[in-house]
């Protein structure tokens, strides 16, 4: 009896960054700052409660092709970064690397898995599927499967709202 051979396993190759989320002082400040100053568009609140009591995440959005995006950029206020920008302060919450297609994704997390990468965080959100993990350095990674357009870009507030944690190992 021979034993059964797993096919190889491999990386899949992402399509890009799918969004960033900074961490700020002042939220209003940078608000500010990314909608007059940089023209992103305000597209959403996080009106979920924080589980820490921090402020609501604002979610901004570039546009392509005359049509927005659920968000580019996302913006939470917190402790972080020092007011000394001497200090070179890091003020990254998490970077989003978007698969692109589903199963690419499913693929990527068997992979991941499949190496002993602690994963964690699994969530069905309004405008993507994701599962975080976090690299060497400590910094957290989103991998994210967007979902169509058409479920989301007609009330983007909404679609950034929702959220529904999973099992990991799913």
């Amino acid at each position: 009896m021979t034993p059964l051979l797993e096919p190889e396993i491999e990386p899949q190759t992402p399509c890009g960054l799918n969004h960033l989320v900074l961490n700020v002082r002042d939220i209003d400040a940078s608000h500010r700052f990314w909608t007059e100053l940089l023209g992103f568009r305000h597209v959403g609140t996080s009106r979920r409660p924080d589980p820490n009591g921090k402020p609501p995440m604002r979610f901004y959005s570039g546009e392509r092709d005359g049509r927005l995006r659920h968000h580019d950029i996302a913006l939470v206020e917190g402790p972080v970064p020092p007011a000394d920008p001497a200090l070179h302060p890091q003020a990254l919450n998490h970077v989003a690397i978007e698969y692109a297609t589903q199963a690419a994704w499913h693929k990527q997390i068997a992979f991941l898995t499949a190496r002993g990468v602690a994963l964690h965080r699994r969530v069905e959100r309004g405008v993507t599927h994701s599962i975080h993990l976090t690299d060497p350095n400590g910094y957290e990674i989103e991998l994210v499967f967007e979902l169509p357009r058409a479920e989301w870009e007609n009330d983007i507030d909404a679609a950034l709202n929702r959220a529904v944690e999973r099992p990991v190992a799913d």
